[in-house]
């Protein structure tokens, strides 16, 4: 198999203990110009990933995220976010995180290791064929998520990865691979920096896209999205002004009245 960790190759950079600290945020930031490039080199298989899971979750079906350290908690922050930008149920995308939710703030040792643990994960979700399970690990080598996707398979549920090393053990057992080839890292071997960041692209793209197809956003605003403070209040009631062209004493009270946007708006129409 040809397969090299281009994530744990030498950094273009040495001796950095030498660098000032400007100079070390300026190779920083010219090694993360880089990455909008290289994901720009996977959109063919991100829309791929996108229209699966259109489909999917159109049939009742739900998103899973699957990772170990920074790509877990990474896949953690993006479901997360779904359910107050959109409007959706926390059931619809999950992130699944090895060690458990304890992980998200510390290292829990060898989770990443387990090769039976992440479809018992799974398992405890209840996932159907009707879901989508997205393994994250730059490496493309987490033990966690290879054989729960390798379990995926066995199971007909429809599997895709993110991955910043090509034919890597990862991208070869996903039915879906996205792979996006960052080069080297800033600090060698440091995968939350540069393939930290594509993975975060891609997320964004995938969550956002998909909420997009499903109906979430009604021209470019956030109609479904959760009314959990102050701020979003404020919003949503310039919205309901902008959109309705309504003065805001009476964005004011469909908003109270309604607690959202889009059900606001479909009495003014």
């Amino acid at each position: 198999m040809d397969f090299k960790k281009i994530t744990e190759q030498e950094s273009n950079y040495t001796n950095l203990e030498q660098m000032t600290a400007l100079e070390l945020i300026q190779y920083i930031n010219n090694e993360d110009k880089t990455v909008a490039f290289a994901v720009e080199n996977a959109l063919p298989q991100i829309t791929t990933v996108i229209e699966t899971a259109v489909k999917l979750l159109q049939q009742g079906g739900r998103i899973f995220y699957m990772g170990a350290g920074t790509s877990g908690r990474l896949g953690v922050v993006d479901a997360s976010e779904c359910p107050p930008t959109f409007g959706v149920s926390h059931e619809l995308v999950q992130g699944i995180i090895a060690g458990g939710d304890k992980a998200i703030r510390k290292a829990v040792e060898n989770a990443e290791d387990s090769t039976t643990q992440g479809w018992v994960d799974l398992e405890n979700k209840h996932i159907s064929t009707n879901d989508i399970v997205i393994g994250i690990a730059a490496s493309g080598t987490t033990p966690y998520v290879i054989h729960a996707l390798k379990s995926c398979n066995k199971n007909q549920i429809t599997t895709a990865c993110i991955t910043c090393n090509p034919k890597s053990p990862l991208a070869l057992e996903a039915k879906l691979p996205i792979e996006i080839k960052v080069g080297p890292e800033f600090v060698t071997g440091s995968s939350r920096m540069k393939a930290g960041t594509a993975q975060k692209m891609a997320l964004n793209m995938i969550s956002t896209a998909t909420m997009i197809q499903l109906g979430k956003v009604k021209g470019n605003r956030m109609v479904d999205m959760q009314l959990s403070n102050d701020k979003l209040v404020e919003r949503a009631i310039l919205m309901l002004m902008d959109t309705a062209n309504i003065k805001r004493q009476h964005a004011e009270k469909l908003i109270k009245k309604y607690g959202n946007v889009r059900q606001a708006l479909d009495t003014l129409q």
